[in-house]
């Protein structure tokens, strides 16, 4: 394990031996707590709300809502690792961001896996971006490699998405990541970053020309989604 925090859990199914099979691992590893067990999308929101969470076992495939429609729900959701008999709603799953994808049967040895990505991720979020002289972050700290590596903000192109991985592009190299886009954003000054598509975060400052539908950055073409067009074109704009 890679870290010695207590990460809090709340573990969503509505077939309940599918529920006692997560509840159970989450009893054998001691840095999870397990705040609760829910059946359906209704207890658990209640639960979202009583409670602080950090990591969501969630079911997609429930009666009511499923658990990819829930997560969208939700405004500032905690970590998400999926669970699911039905592998076609992976690509929609890592989409919105989550941490992994577990297909039932579920055993010990994959859940483990997917539990020591939560523990990178917990790892990174605690090594803060070094801040420069005027009070800006300067650096921010990635997990690559098996080791944590220094990258300099100003050097950063632009960051893609690569479902549960993160491309960072520079002038000199590309840096592979298991870290949620929208965690590196977070570290990331407001002013200089903006998220153009659901998969790709620019630097502003490097972007080199634009429409609509595209713009070009470091002689690569990236696309603009729909509903970030409004937003980039105001910042773009302001520049």
């Amino acid at each position: 394990m890679s870290t010695n925090k207590i990460i809090t859990c709340l573990a969503v199914d509505d077939e309940p031996p599918a529920l006692d099979v997560v509840t159970r691992y989450i009893g054998a590893i001691p840095q999870l707590h397990l705040a609760g067990a829910c059946a359906n999308a209704v207890q658990a929101l209640s639960m979202l709300q009583q409670h602080p969470i950090d990591l969501l076992f969630l079911d997609i495939q429930m009666p009511q809502i499923l658990g990819t429609q829930f997560l969208r729900t939700l405004k500032n959701p905690p970590k998400v690792i999926f669970t699911t008999a039905y592998r076609k709603f992976a690509v929609e799953g890592f989409e919105l961001d989550a941490v992994d994808y577990l297909l039932k049967p579920i055993t010990f040895q994959r859940f483990l896996k997917a539990v020591n990505k939560v523990m990178d991720l917990s790892v990174q979020e605690t090594l803060p971006p070094t801040p420069a002289k005027n009070g800006s972050p300067e650096f921010i700290h990635i997990r690559a490699d098996r080791k944590m590596q220094k990258i300099a903000i100003d050097d950063i192109i632009y960051i893609e998405s690569l479902r549960d991985y993160c491309k960072i592009v520079t002038p000199s190299k590309k840096i592979i990541t298991r870290q949620p886009i929208s965690s590196i954003e977070n570290n990331l000054p407001a002013d200089s970053f903006i998220r153009i598509h659901r998969s790709y975060l620019v630097s502003v400052n490097k972007v080199e020309s634009y429409t609509n539908e595209l713009i070009e950055i470091a002689q690569q073409e990236l696309p603009i989604g729909r509903m970030y067009r409004h937003d980039v074109e105001r910042s773009l704009k302001s520049r």
